[in-house]
This record gives C-alpha cells, structure tokens and sequence, in this order.
C-alpha cells in the first residue's frame, strides 16, 4: 500500500494544468458536453479525482477554462502583412473566432454563456478589448464606440454561431449530416415554392447552394465595417 501510495503521488506532482485542459479540450472535441466528466478525465489522466480539482476547480469551472484557453488563443492571431489596418486586424479576429468555433462545435454554446454570466471576465474584456481598439481606430466617434463595438461582436457572435449549427450542434440537426446534402436538399425544397409567392427565394438558390461560409462571414464584416465608417 505505501509503494502504490508513493508512486499516485509521484503521477500527481507530474500532472499539469495544461494537461488537463487540453485532456478536455480533447473529449468535448469528440463527444461534446456530455463527453466532459471528472470521471472520463480521471480515466484518461490515470490520476485521481483530487488532482483535477487542485488544478482545474470543478466541471463548470473546467468549462469555463478551456473556454477561456481556446478563445484566448483565437484573439491574439494578428495579421500575416504588415502595417495592417483596422479592418485587417477585425478580419483576422474575427476569422479566428470563427475558426475556432467550426473546429470546436461545443465552444459557440460556452462562449455566448461566458458573455452572458461574466460580463467581466477575460472572455467577454478580452473580445471587446480586441475589437473596441479597432473600431476606435477606424475613426469611430468615442460616443458611439460602445454601440459600434456591440454591433460588430453581436455580428461575429451570432454568424459563428449560426455556422456552428448547422455543421453540426446537437439542436434538431444530425451531427454527421453532409454539408452539401444539407444544402442540397434545402435548394430542392425551395425549388417547389411558388415562384410568384417568393421570387426572391427562387432567385438566390444557386447562391445559397454554392455559397462560401467563411466569405459570406467576411461580406458580412465587411458590411458592417462600411457602416461603421459612415458613423458621426
């Protein structure tokens, strides 16, 4: 008993916080939330119970860290030309985080509750931070620097996460669905609507067929960055 108590204390002390948390990173990336206990982390780590929560504090505070890690990560990439623009470094953020949710499909649920619950914290501070310093280097007017901020987080927000579903979140779509067949079949039930009731819908079909995630995102931004522009 004493050369097996001997030799969990030694794995212990050899047992990091990373480790951990990329050991989480790893099983939400596979089996989403629900793939993330004490358990499964104790019997991936070989270790015990107590040295996850000597680390990492508990399940949801484990959450909110690899939430914090992966987000963290995605906000400090800078543009690859330099001197860059405002709207160079809003670019690239803003493809960060949406790389970083369509890589990771359980971060776009925790990020938005970060937001929600700890306005404060390193989350919320450091995506606001990361933008508002662009949008204030835009020639935004001071006053509206907090409403122009708002705006463009609440747009890379939402079009993360919206992408996000529909590759795969667990909310009334399959999770191994093909992304052509999904659009596929959208496109031939949008055929079927009466052209007089919705010519627009009949007009853009062979768009949202063919569209481009990741470049619609980027009209997007750019659209609202032309808007921010114009603010005064």
């Amino acid at each position: 008993m004493a050369a097996r108590g001997r030799r969990t204390q030694r794995r212990n002390q050899v047992l990091s916080r990373e480790q951990i948390i990329d050991t989480a990173i790893e099983l939400l990336d596979t089996g989403g939330e629900g793939a993330l206990t004490i358990r499964a982390l104790t019997e991936r780590l070989a270790t015990g119970s107590g040295a996850i929560y000597y680390h990492v504090g508990n399940r949801d505070e484990l959450l909110d860290t690899v939430t914090e890690t992966v987000v963290t990560a995605a906000l400090a990439t800078k543009p690859t030309r330099a001197p860059a623009t405002p709207e160079d470094e809003i670019r690239v953020v803003a493809l960060a985080l949406f790389d970083a949710i369509a890589a990771h499909q359980w971060l776009a649920t925790r990020l938005i509750l970060q937001i929600i619950r700890n306005p404060v914290g390193p989350v919320t501070v450091g995506i606001f931070e990361r933008i508002g310093r662009q949008v204030g280097a835009l020639g935004v007017p001071r006053a509206s620097w907090f409403d122009a901020t708002s705006a463009l987080v609440h747009y890379i927000l939402g079009a993360v996460s919206q992408n996000a579903h529909i590759d795969g979140d667990t909310s009334g779509v399959d999770a191994d669905a093909d992304r052509e067949e999904f659009f596929g079949a959208a496109a031939a039930a949008w055929q079927e609507l009466d052209p007089e009731d919705y010519p627009f819908t009949h007009a853009i079909i062979g768009q949202m067929s063919e569209h481009d995630d990741r470049e619609q995102f980027l009209t997007g931004i750019a659209i609202v960055l032309d808007g921010l522009t114009h603010l005064r």
